[in-house]
């Protein structure tokens, strides 16, 4: 039998958008399940979400908080080609992994995998990121199916795998990256002063220390 935190999680939209407050909505369902946390921060979900919500916890039914947005239509996210500079920032914090592209290389959006959650806009340094209505005037869930929802809840979680995955390798190449260097200091700087070599050493054995803390962190999620 699911769990009240599931229950609630699985009316939620999966945009994982944040608007709410939390870094995601499963955490939000769990704050809404465990800390009495009020129903009506999702502006995704709109005010038929709030009723979904309401009809599950007997927490009642209130107007959207303007203080995390309002309902409105669907977006998705659309990258100028002429601008975009390939710097790849925008990669990691796509939560449905809908935007492809490669380091120097022209960025694209899946369309039906954008939840228009927006997370990549404050990140692109070119701004060249901007959001179309792809739905009209239909907002909430009138606007966002619980097939959709589900999608974009999968390939959240895929998402979070990968993240910790190249964390681990981006960990291991340091690691290793610090232990050639701290194996012949004198070998990797232009310095013979000891002096200057001890201090170098004691710079990489902190690196070191870090990246391992880093893999660790990563083996922990």
């Amino acid at each position: 039998m699911l769990s009240l935190t599931e229950r609630i999680n699985a009316l939620l939209p999966q945009t994982q958008c944040t608007r709410c407050g939390y870094p995601d909505c499963a955490a939000y369902a769990q704050a809404i399940a465990t800390e009495d946390a009020a129903i009506n921060r999702c502006p995704p979900g709109g005010d038929e979400g709030v009723r979904r919500l309401a009809a599950l916890t007997g927490q009642p039914v209130t107007a959207l908080d303007a203080e995390h947005g309002h309902e409105g239509p669907r977006h998705v996210a659309v990258i100028d080609e002429a601008w975009c500079i390939g710097c790849t920032l925008c990669l990691p914090v796509c939560p449905t992994d809908a935007i492809l592209g490669s380091n120097k290389l022209m960025h694209s959006v899946i369309e039906k995998h954008c939840t228009g959650c927006e997370l990549c806009i404050p990140v692109c340094p070119v701004d060249c990121i901007s959001l179309v209505n792809v739905t009209a005037l239909e907002t909430g869930w009138n606007a966002w199916s619980p097939t959709q929802a589900e999608d974009a809840r999968s390939r959240y979680a895929f998402h979070q795998i990968k993240l910790v995955r190249d964390t681990r390798v981006q960990a291991d190449r340091l690691v290793k990256k610090a232990q050639e260097a701290l194996a012949d200091v004198a070998a990797h700087s232009k310095h013979t002063d000891r002096a200057v070599l001890d201090a170098k050493r004691a710079v990489i054995e902190a690196a070191l220390a870090r990246a391992r803390a880093r893999r660790h962190a990563a083996d922990s999620d």
